[in-house]
């Protein structure tokens, strides 16, 4: 990644997406702008971004459309897709969460607190996973220096985000972690994020998981556990 990330803005309404283009420059951010999804896709194809910061209610493709045609530019590893939406419906969070956002922000939030998610997503700080062994548990096998998670060799499509948790519940196998603990070891705890959050990645975790995910439990009154047997 540059020294300035590039942040590929694909926004409709006119004047959030001039301010918000405004204040991510002047967080040291280099801006790129799209009106609809469709334009946000020709300029990805030109110029692959750090970040995509994507509305999902766009004219045209919505931005779940958007983003299956960037797919691409995850597979290589190149892009983060962040959520920026009016739309706090569960089930648009959980599709969201479970198939490719890294983060779900919903409008309207503090630029604050959006450039601190931001911030995060792209890996800063930097160094949150350690080279370390890969971690088996099972018929699942996690690699940190790879970022990837596999069963029986296959690999697991996981977002950043819930690789994240998956590893931290690895490393504490068989303990119940809290929430808030959840969110410290996968963010850091100044991170703006809800428990309620971790319970949509939660979610996510175990579809994606299929009979492994079945190991993810949850302990009443606590938080998650992953289980070794």
């Amino acid at each position: 990644m540059s020294e300035r990330p590039t942040i590929l803005l694909i926004e409709d309404e006119p004047n959030l997406l001039n301010s918000l283009a405004f204040i991510l420059e002047s967080e040291g951010f280099d801006v790129v702008r799209a009106r609809t999804g469709e334009e946000g896709i020709a300029v990805a194809a030109r110029r692959p971004p750090d970040l995509v910061l994507l509305d999902l209610m766009l004219p045209g493709m919505d931005g779940f459309e958007v983003a299956g045609a960037l797919r691409h530019l995850r597979e290589a590893d190149r892009s983060r897709i962040v959520v920026l939406t009016g739309s706090d419906l569960e089930e648009h969070m959980i599709r969201a969460l479970e198939s490719f956002a890294d983060d779900y922000v919903v409008k309207p939030v503090r630029p604050r607190v959006l450039i601190a998610r931001l911030k995060l997503v792209l890996g800063r700080p930097s160094g949150r996973i350690v080279r370390e062994p890969r971690l088996v548990i099972g018929a699942l096998s996690i690699d940190p220096p790879s970022f990837e998670a596999r069963i029986n060799g296959e690999i697991v499509p996981l977002t950043r985000t819930e690789f994240h948790i998956l590893l931290a519940l690895a490393r504490n196998v068989d303990t119940a972690m809290s929430r808030s603990s959840i969110i410290d070891a996968v963010h850091g705890a100044d991170h703006a994020i809800s428990e309620r959050s971790i319970d949509f990645q939660i979610h996510g975790l175990r579809a994606k998981l299929g009979a492994e995910g079945e190991r993810l439990v949850t302990v009443r009154g606590v938080g998650f556990k992953l289980k070794s047997a």
